[in-house]
């Protein structure tokens, strides 16, 4: 027996070194600990309903919410990625494509514990599949993210098979060459459900006429938030997709992608934000100069204090151009600060533009007699966040650690 490898060496990735089992399972205590707290609190509110949380009738939409919506803005590298890949063929895309899809199995079932969570009577989920709605773009989306779900799933059990686990049964090496053989049909479907799901959740903040922070008018048969929430995931999706695989290379000390690969991301990504930004500011426009005064408000009265400042409204806006000039201009993108701080940023507003969509939206006032309404998550709702962190990085380390998720890994360590 060779000391001097860890126990568990024969299961790693062909030509990929890995850390000791000890020190492995000592970083292993960090998801673990997490996983544990979130799980207390979701037990807590399992048993005493949401009156355990901050969220109340005015708050039905509160941390949870924006979570859950950022998280699945933030893994729609998942199915842009897989588009460019295998329907666009961009072969350099290969290197992170398996990443990708990932990231957006731990950024979809993450979303769908938190709706589990959210919806109050987890025992009634199935309420919205038998008994759909079929005026409500919820009832879309729940359909959509549900058989994205398994599409993402497809290409996780893919990648698990991949492992050199199973490099000795024929038959799954058999049913793993036919995944890949039809990934290209995944990839279609994935983003044709991700499509509709994604700008689903948009329009349906659109529609809400009673709030006039949301409300916008119809582009075709959807309100135009539907195609701003679209623009805005697959401009971030990239983004961080190369934002989580530099936390690893920094963490691992090994390289997964290289830069040309990381530039090319930014690059695209970067291009998805000049389309996203102009529609975002002609959005911004035309809501304050035309569907506010129509509607007999003014700019000023959507916001109030510092909670609920328009700093935030322009800090969303600010940090898009500013991240446009570090990602579109060629010799500023090379340069690796501020290639990085321009991910940051875009992955920032575009979290903040869920927030206040969410929240924001929530707290102001719409009848004469109401006031400005404050709200602030409680431990029980900062502990769905922990499990979901705790869930991420628990399986981002053992995939990363048993199966090949990138596959240039080997080429690019060579001593």
């Amino acid at each position: 027996m060779d000391y001097s490898k860890p126990l568990d060496a024969a299961l790693f990735p062909k030509g990929c070194e890995r850390c000791s089992l000890t020190k492995f399972s000592m970083w292993m205590c960090v998801p673990i600990w997490h996983l544990i707290f979130g799980t207390v609190a979701a037990l807590v509110v399992f048993g005493g309903g949401l009156g355990y949380t901050a969220l109340d009738n005015r708050f039905g939409f509160g941390l949870w919410i924006t979570l859950d919506l950022a998280i699945i803005a933030l893994g729609a590298g998942a199915f842009f990625t897989g588009l460019l890949r295998y329907i666009l063929n961009i072969e350099e895309l290969k290197s992170v494509v398996n990443f990708t899809a990932l990231l957006g199995f731990l950024c979809y079932t993450s979303a769908m514990v938190i709706l589990v969570l959210d919806i109050g009577q987890p025992l009634r989920s199935w309420f919205g599949y038998w008994y759909p709605n079929s005026h409500s773009m919820l009832t879309e989306v729940i359909f959509c993210i549900s058989c994205y779900c398994i599409v993402l799933t497809i290409e996780y059990v893919s990648l698990i098979l991949d492992s050199d686990a199973f490099s000795g049964n024929k038959y799954i090496q058999h049913l793993a060459h036919n995944f890949h053989v039809y990934m290209p049909l995944f990839a279609g479907i994935g983003a044709f459900l991700s499509t509709f799901h994604q700008g689903s959740l948009g329009g349906m903040y659109g529609v809400l006429f009673g709030r006039p922070y949301l409300f916008r008018e119809g582009f075709f048969v959807w309100p135009w938030t539907f195609f701003l929430y679209l623009l805005s995931a697959v401009s971030a999706g990239p983004m961080f997709s190369v934002i989580v695989i530099t936390i690893m290379e920094k963490f691992t000390g090994r390289k997964f992608v290289s830069w040309k690969v990381k530039q090319l991301m930014g690059k695209i990504g970067g291009t998805m934000l000049v389309v996203y930004t102009i529609a975002k500011c002609l959005d911004s426009y035309v809501w304050i100069h035309d569907l506010l005064p129509r509607a007999g408000n003014t700019f000023d009265e959507m916001f109030f204090g510092f909670i609920y400042s328009e700093i935030w409204f322009w800090t969303e806006h600010i940090t898009l151009i500013v991240a446009i000039l570090f990602l579109v201009i060629p010799r500023i993108r090379r340069i690796p600060f501020f290639f990085y701080t321009g991910l940051l940023l875009t992955c920032y507003s575009v979290v903040l533009n869920r927030y206040l969509m969410t929240v924001q939206a929530l707290g102001i006032p719409v009848l004469p007699f109401e006031n400005w309404t404050y709200y602030w998550p409680n431990w029980s709702e900062w502990g769905a966040f922990a499990f979901i962190f705790g869930y991420s990085v628990l399986s981002l380390s053992l995939t990363y650690r048993y199966t090949p998720v990138f596959p240039e890994e080997p080429e690019l360590n060579k001593k």
